[in-house]
């Protein structure tokens, strides 16, 4: 197989003891990472445009032009754009040349794939440090799931940040009892679903997997091998789920069968969490605990092992709040224990919401 080179996040200064990092952006997953970590009231130094006004003495002001500078804002907000591959960093101007007009005002930086930014923090956190470090060790490209029944097909990439689903289609197919009619139908509807998988996997060259429930997504498979033998040399399993369409691609991310395929990706770590949650809480096990006051009643004991922390929870938090969510992750840093931030993107972070957004795997049980 072929696979398209995909390129690691780069790391071009590190200095925590004067709270900077320095980072090149390669991907859309290293985007999302970047959205991850930057927090309101970070510094962020990047090069952008301002509007400098042309004044002449005695004539009329010329139209401003743009000029491209280096300056730092002082995060207020950050909004992450996948439709246009950035993340929207708007804030106060807290350094500028001093030939730009703007220090104090307001400006948005545009953080960009291959434009490198510098982070500045009052302190990082150690699962924030770890999260750049394995996005700059790991080549991690996506994985294209086909979910198909004898109704309906989906194709998804699983990304780092969650389920990025490409195409949707349904099919009407001839009953068992048309035999003739149903094998016909059946190859046309393969054929339309190969022709969609090989459009996806043109711009991704990556590993592929066919799920679904019955025999369909078996002879899918023996379809794509006999027609296109690039795409079949991609071809790295098939699954059996219960669902179809999406919710096939969703339950294969709790139920771990894909594991082996997406071992370095980060939804799949963010899903094995919160399953583990949810299957310790349905067998009533005192092992586990969630709602951020319980949490916080744990970390006093000493007993957090995993501490489950949705995005939005940070983001979008109080300054108050969002204070002391970090007071509590460096608590459980400091003591040992691991920081998973998971994602709202995806199913399991729709569930981690539901359950107050906070939630702990135990050492040991607790009242």
């Amino acid at each position: 197989m072929t696979q398209q080179v995909h390129a690691i996040l780069r790391i071009l200064k590190k200095n925590l003891k004067k709270g900077f990092v320095t980072v090149v952006p390669k991907t859309l997953d290293d985007l999302w990472h970047l959205y991850n970590i930057i927090y309101k009231g970070d510094l962020i130094y990047g090069r952008t445009t301002r509007e400098v006004k042309m004044d002449v003495e005695y004539s009329r002001p010329k139209k401003g032009k743009r000029v491209s500078v280096l300056l730092s804002i002082k995060v207020d907000d950050v909004v992450w754009d996948r439709s246009l591959n950035r993340l929207r960093v708007h804030g106060q101007i807290h350094e500028a040349p001093e030939d730009i007009a703007g220090r104090g005002s307001y400006h948005t930086l545009n953080v960009v794939v291959n434009k490198p930014i510098t982070i500045v923090k009052k302190e990082w956190l150690k699962h924030q440090i770890d999260r750049l470090e394995r996005a700059r060790r790991y080549e991690v490209p996506p994985v294209i799931v086909v979910s198909i029944d004898s109704e309906e097909y989906c194709i998804a990439l699983i990304r780092q940040y969650g389920v990025d689903v490409r195409v949707e289609s349904k099919a009407r197919l001839p009953g068992k009892l048309e035999a003739e009619k149903r094998a016909n139908a059946l190859q046309g509807y393969f054929k339309e679903a190969l022709n969609t998988l090989k459009e996806v996997w043109k711009s991704n060259r990556c590993s592929i997997v066919i799920i679904g429930l019955g025999f369909v997504k078996n002879q899918f498979a023996k379809y794509v091998e006999e027609e296109d033998s690039e795409i079949a040399k991609a071809l790295v399993g098939v699954k059996s789920v219960n669902s179809s369409g999406v919710a096939g691609v969703q339950e294969a991310l709790r139920s771990g069968i894909l594991d082996s395929v997406l071992k370095n990706i980060r939804v799949a770590e963010e899903a094995k969490a919160v399953e583990e949650v949810l299957a310790r809480l349905g067998k009533e096990k005192r092992d586990v605990t969630y709602g951020l006051e319980q949490v916080k009643k744990a970390d006093s004991y000493g007993a957090v092992e995993t501490l489950l922390v949705t995005d939005f929870a940070i983001r979008d938090a109080s300054e108050e709040k969002r204070l002391g969510l970090e007071s509590l992750m460096r608590k459980v840093e400091g003591k040992g224990g691991k920081v998973v931030v998971i994602s709202v993107e995806h199913e399991a972070g729709q569930k981690l919401a539901a359950l107050g957004e906070v939630a702990a795997l135990l050492r040991f049980p607790i009242n």
